[in-house]
């Protein structure tokens, strides 16, 4: 019987989720499986992998041919890389512990550079609300100095109103409904320049 390790989908439409299985290559891609060996998730930044590499070790050495994104996934993980470490000791060229010893140091590196890589997404998050929250700064400064300037001109043509019906001239009174409009006029210029 033909085995391959493959992707087995789960999720909803447009949020994808996957089951890492070895399963017959007659099956149907979401039917019956031999073994579940992990999960994907492709969601997340960087992508959720769960994968029990011994499991995938053994199905490997029995034969077990794994899709083109299933291999890169195991490849990911390190499980092609202590297949061909077992591989080694099976041969004599290589002790177990020397096995366990390199394995353990590639776990190490791979382990920081997904560290690295989460810090940097982070940092990136934190730059970008940073700068958004200038933006809506200097956006809240620009609106109270317009909504002050329109203050106090509409206090100035009141004062200037109030100071010609003081004097009681009619003309003066003619003038000031004049002086009212044009102030009135210079607002709704200002509110349309802003």
């Amino acid at each position: 019987m033909p085995v391959k390790i493959r992707l087995q989908r789960h999720g909803k439409k447009g949020k994808p989720f996957f089951w890492i299985v070895a399963a017959d290559t007659r099956a149907k891609r979401d039917g019956k499986f031999l073994d579940k060996l992990g999960i994907y998730n492709p969601n997340t930044n960087p992508a959720t992998i769960e994968l029990d590499v011994d499991g995938a070790v053994k199905w490997l050495q029995n034969g077990a041919q794994p899709t083109d994104t299933a291999r890169a996934i195991l490849s990911y993980k390190g499980a092609l890389l202590k297949k061909h470490l077992a591989v080694g000791v099976k041969k004599g060229a290589l002790t177990e512990e020397q096995a366990e010893e390199k394995f353990q140091a590639w776990l190490d590196e791979k382990a920081g550079k997904i560290d690295a890589k989460k810090d940097s997404l982070t940092k990136a998050k934190e730059e970008e609300k940073a700068k958004a929250l200038e933006a809506e700064k200097a956006a809240n400064a620009k609106r109270e100095a317009e909504a002050k300037e329109a203050e106090e001109a509409e206090a100035a043509a009141a004062a200037k109103a109030a100071a010609q019906t003081e004097e009681g001239e009619p003309e003066a009174n003619a003038d000031s409904e004049v002086s009212a409009e044009t102030a009135e006029e210079a607002q709704s210029e200002e509110k349309k320049d802003a």
